[in-house]
């Protein structure tokens, strides 16, 4: 089967064709686990934009409004085969791209894309109005219709994963979108857009432009024919998203960062919550580039120092730090250079704060231990997992998101204090409890201000499950059919009957 990649750039997709940057600009892509540029990317402008733009919008005037559902769905479900077919090379892409252990991109995140846009799929053809009695007079009935050209905007942590919730979900309500990747890990998501043309999609309904978020991203969020913005991305940068989208009044829906409490009472299964601690986003995979990263760990004060061990042992087990492709590899590099000299200094700052290091706090190659190991990670952004004992919630190591490998453990003496501290945060996407305590668990889950609480696990995320935050951590929802009355507009009609 051919690839979908071929040579050592890859250009914008826009109106169904592979498209080179209109102002001829291209950016390195830098593979983590190396250090060194593999791939170039356009680094496109607002022409690359309004071409895109103008694209989406003709395609929704065209063919695409009018479809009918079981039609869009069909589409749906073929994009599914033609991404499965595609799964180990768009893995192989992302991994490259920003480091992500490929074993878990392959049995993880590829799988769950496909089945998202079956899920997609099947939600398309279930929009349904409603009537409304009022009298006998008045015949009431409410439509939900699409917005019209939607943009989205992907993170570099995630990318295939986090395209599939939001434009699956765009696409089954009857949008078209104009996607705009990161520029640090562009390719999975220029990658795949072939794969939307393979399917049978009208050109114009699936585009992408890459390009630095300063100059695409600002382009395409003041852009007058864009309807909505949805943004998986920093709090700082929905801020400014929301500034600059004011005067075109759009829709905005922000899945934003987090600063999530794990909390570990003294009566849990520790056989569950100590690998429930130190995989719970932090110490695997994705070197704790996640949002819902349990980097709070709230521990009980009596079991507080041998749980600690017990994490400790844990890790040193079963992380395994290596190249994102090598599939014994448990924890990958972190994405980008500056990302890793953000959170060396986040490191640097914890010591300074008073913070002890219980383990880690090495960064690679030449501090790790061993000459093989060294050699293996050479060129690579790697940090060793690591934790902070005697930390207090008002340091900024637990205040701050550091998106990266590190988790501050604070102790705990009751229920309302753990409960407190959980809540003392300008965050609420995500939070763990561990508990055989029927009654606390409920009681944490009703008063927990997150927009996620898992009961004895933690990262249990499903495109059928609504996902996002509270106060902070953005407004709106990926996943579920919550989601997907995010991207329709209601209208409300009257007939009279007089």
């Amino acid at each position: 089967m051919a690839g979908l990649l071929h040579g050592d750039r890859i250009g914008n997709w826009i109106d169904g064709r592979r498209v080179d940057p209109a102002n001829g600009e291209w950016l390195e892509s830098v593979d983590p686990s190396v250090g060194k540029a593999w791939i170039r990317v356009p680094g496109g402008d607002a022409q690359d934009v309004d071409h895109a733009v103008a694209a989406a919008k003709a395609a929704f005037s065209g063919s695409w409004r009018s479809m009918p559902a079981t039609q869009r769905a069909g589409l749906l479900r073929a994009a599914a085969v033609e991404i499965g077919k595609h799964a180990e090379e768009l893995a192989t892409i992302e991994c490259r791209d920003n480091g992500k252990p490929l074993a878990e991109a392959i049995a993880g995140d590829l799988p769950s894309v496909v089945e998202m846009m079956n899920y997609w799929a099947g939600a398309a053809d279930k929009i349904h109005g409603e009537t409304i009695e009022i009298g006998p007079t008045s015949h009431n009935f409410v439509r939900h219709e699409p917005l019209g050209v939607v943009g989205i905007i992907v993170p570099w942590n995630s990318p295939l994963a986090i395209l599939a919730a939001k434009v699956g979900a765009a696409l089954a309500a009857g949008n078209c979108v104009v996607l705009k990747p990161a520029e640090q890990a562009a390719a999975s998501i220029l990658t795949i857009a072939a794969c939307f043309d393979a399917a049978g999609f009208p050109h114009g309904v699936v585009n992408v432009v890459s390009g630095l978020g300063e100059v695409v991203g600002d382009a395409l969020v003041r852009h007058p024919d864009v309807r909505k913005i949805a943004m998986t991305g920093s709090t700082e940068t929905a801020r400014r998203i929301s500034e600059r989208a004011a005067p075109t009044l759009k829709q905005l829906a922000f899945e934003l960062g987090g600063k999530s409490p794990n909390i570990v009472f003294a009566d849990a299964d520790l056989e569950l919550a100590v690998p429930g601690a130190s995989t719970s986003a932090v110490f695997t995979g994705g070197a704790g580039q996640t949002c819902v990263a349990g980097s709070r760990l709230l521990v009980h004060a009596s079991i507080y120092d041998d749980f600690l061990e017990r994490v400790e042992r844990h890790v040193a087990k079963h992380v395994r730090l290596g190249n994102a492709l090598d599939r014994q590899t448990t924890m990958g590099p972190i994405a980008f250079a500056a990302q890793y000299e953000k959170v060396k200094s986040y490191v640097e700052l914890g010591r300074k704060e008073g913070a002890e290091i219980a383990f880690g706090g090495r960064f690679g190659p030449e501090n790790f231990d061993g000459r093989e190991e060294a050699e293996a990670l050479a060129g690579g952004y790697f940090v060793s997992p690591t934790l902070f004992r005697g930390a207090t919630n008002d340091m900024r190591v637990c205040r701050e998101e550091i998106f990266g490998p590190v988790t501050c453990a604070i102790p705990f003496h009751d229920d309302d204090e753990a409960l407190a501290i959980a809540n003392d945060t300008h965050y609420g996407l995500a939070a763990g409890v561990w508990t055989r305590d029927l009654k606390r668990a409920h009681r944490f889950v009703r008063d927990l201000e997150a927009g996620a609480v898992w009961v004895n696990a933690y990262r249990r995320i499903h495109w059928a499950a609504p996902f996002g935050g509270y106060k902070e951590s953005g407004y709106g929802r990926d996943s579920g059919l919550e989601s997907l009355r995010g991207y329709q507009q209601t209208k409300t009609a009257w007939i009279d009957l007089s």
